[in-house]
């Protein structure tokens, strides 16, 4: 039975001196171009949120590592005997591999990091209801921009409204993290504060969506206030004074379109979108958003901007 998986595919790859995923994949492919390690798999392994199934993937990993022993020994085999033998194997000191295993570890982390954040980087065109009593029913646009700064965590965001009071400007933190992406935004010299809590981010990222929370900027109190929020990346930052409430029975796609993102069956895409920003729980339960629901969204957008791309 397989164990230590996560901790093995650190030590190979401290090893051999590979940084990103990539490489080490690549690392795979070299003792075998048609092995089952993959990159998309190899980040669970590494994680620890699952092992290889495939015993080949241990054949090729005994060859890449150069051991007399089976790949079978490599699945099954204790941490300490596994390190001990390819430390006898290359030569290495096991303290040394260990120091440069956790080095290694941090640094590919803050290496994929950085790439999520230029990943994320970008303008959007933001879709939401109106927390407003006095606007109830109604969706409001909002321009939310990303930029990543240095560091692994460097990320920010600015958020703004354009209300019938003046522009509303938040700004605050990025988090990424495995099960979401979260930003809690502050309006500068004021007092409101908003909460976005997203579906993690995916590649080619067209789209971000999930919960903003946050109070009544429009009322007569202060109205703690949920909803959903639709994110749709843009290729050149909407106009300074797009924005506010969109005209009641006003088409999402059409609005789309005047900035860029001209998206094919706009009726349909309308209906699927209006969906999405109103349906929530009608059981009584938490308010959580069904994460096919989401997807079926997330697949439109991304063959759109997979079409359009180079």
């Amino acid at each position: 039975m397989a164990q230590h998986i996560a901790q093995k595919l650190r030590l190979t790859a401290a090893l051999l001196g590979t940084v990103a995923r990539k490489d080490l994949a690549a690392a795979f492919r070299g003792v075998n171009p048609k092995t089952a390690f993959d990159l998309g798999r190899a980040d669970k392994w590494l994680q620890g949120r699952a092992q290889p199934r495939e015993l080949s993937v241990y054949d090729d990993w005994s060859k890449l590592l150069k051991l007399e022993q089976p790949g079978a020994w490599i699945a099954e085999s204790d941490l300490p005997g596994f390190t001990a033998a390819i430390c006898a194997r290359h030569g290495v000191e096991r303290a040394e591999l260990e120091r440069r295993a956790g080095a290694h570890f941090e640094t590919a982390s803050g290496h994929e990091e950085r790439i999520l954040g230029l990943a994320l980087a970008g303008t959007y065109a933001c879709y939401s209801h109106a927390l407003s009593p006095y606007y109830r029913g109604r969706l409001i646009r909002g321009s939310l921009s990303i930029e990543a700064g240095p560091g692994a965590h460097g990320l920010t965001a600015a958020y703004r409204e354009v209300l019938p009071t003046g522009q509303l400007q938040v700004g605050g933190l990025v988090s990424p993290a495995k099960r979401g992406l979260y930003a809690f935004l502050k309006e500068t010299g004021g007092d409101a504060h908003f909460f976005l809590c997203l579906f993690p981010h995916s590649r080619p990222g067209s789209v971000l969506g999930g919960y903003m929370v946050g109070g009544a900027i429009i009322g007569p109190e202060p109205q703690p206030s949920l909803t959903r929020i639709l994110i749709v990346r843009l290729r050149d930052p909407a106009p300074e004074a797009w924005g506010g409430y969109l005209p009641p029975d006003a088409s999402i796609a059409r609005d789309l379109a005047s900035l860029g993102v001209a998206i094919e069956q706009p009726e349909m895409v309308d209906r699927q979108l209006a969906q999405f920003l109103v349906g929530d729980s009608k059981d009584g339960g938490a308010s959580q958003i069904p994460p096919a629901e989401f997807r079926s969204i997330l697949d439109v957008f991304d063959r759109h901007w997979l079409r359009h791309s180079g």
